[in-house]
């Protein structure tokens, strides 16, 4: 159905003030970055600087401790995203074809957690950890969050929807569970496979509370959590702040960028049965 012009002026107002409420703090955060220490809380409010400083984001850069947390969280969330494809894509695989007793119960169980609060279950989780001695790991960083009751679900749906024919053909070829998951199955996954593994990517990246309750050392320390602690560690020097946030954004924004084809694709699919 066409349009009206009056249609088509109204959508381009929506998509203009959605595009302005969405880029403008992010405009502001990386324009901050250049402005002196009374600058930022200049009222009235004043959105360029007054003379442009490259010194906040020259000294973030060259600043060890904000490399080596940057870094490392890299590291973390890349080993994070991986873990978790494999275990919730492998989870989802056996809740969608395969046939074992309790299955019912065991998927209820499995996806019980999409239910609970994560701040509800934060005070039982960290004394499990202390116990089992994985405070100031990286173990602590990455292993409680791999299985994924939303990632499992997610699959799980995407799963049921493909063919079963193509899956009866490689067992009449001999081809075991296996076989089937990773010739199959896994191939068939690069749009699904994209949205659960941004968004894993990103709940690692973004993680603050957990990190500040488990990690102590130093040369552990998550980048979020060194923003968070900014303030306190080196007083109120906002642009230095502005700057460093700036940076740590810049792997997610290119992320996103990457793999916006697979993002669409992939909420196109997720109502799939």
């Amino acid at each position: 159905m066409k349009k009206s012009p009056a249609q088509r002026i109204a959508s381009a107002v929506l998509i203009a003030l959605i595009s302005l409420s969405v880029f403008f703090p992010l405009a502001w955060m990386a324009i901050a970055g250049f402005k002196g220490r009374t600058e930022i809380l200049r009222s009235p409010f004043q959105f360029f600087p007054d003379m442009w400083n490259f010194d906040n984001y020259a000294d973030i850069a060259t600043d060890p401790q904000f490399s080596r947390a940057m870094a490392v969280t890299f590291v973390g969330a890349v080993i994070f995203t991986v873990l978790s494809l494999a275990v919730n894509s492998m989870a989802a695989y056996a809740f969608a074809r395969l046939e074992f007793h309790g299955k019912s119960f065991w998927w209820l169980y499995c996806i019980m957690p999409m239910f609970i609060p994560a701040m509800a279950i934060l005070l039982t989780s960290f004394m499990v950890v202390s116990k089992l001695g994985m405070l100031n790991t990286m173990a602590v960083l990455i292993i409680p969050g791999v299985a994924s009751a939303g990632q499992m679900f997610f699959l799980r749906q995407y799963y049921l929807g493909i063919p079963v024919a193509l899956e009866e053909a490689a067992r009449i070829d001999g081809a075991t569970r296996w076989q089937i998951f990773l010739k199959i199955f896994l191939p068939q996954s690069g749009a699904p496979f994209a949205v659960m593994g941004i968004a894993a990517y990103l709940a690692y990246w973004n993680a603050y509370v957990w990190p500040i309750l488990t990690i102590t050392d130093p040369n552990l320390t998550q980048i979020m959590q060194l923003l968070g602690n900014f303030r306190s560690d080196r007083g109120p020097e906002w642009g230095l702040l502005m700057a460093g946030s700036t940076l740590a954004s810049l792997p997610t924004i290119a992320l996103l960028l990457i793999f916006q084809r697979f993002i669409v694709n992939g909420v196109r699919i997720s109502g799939i049965k």
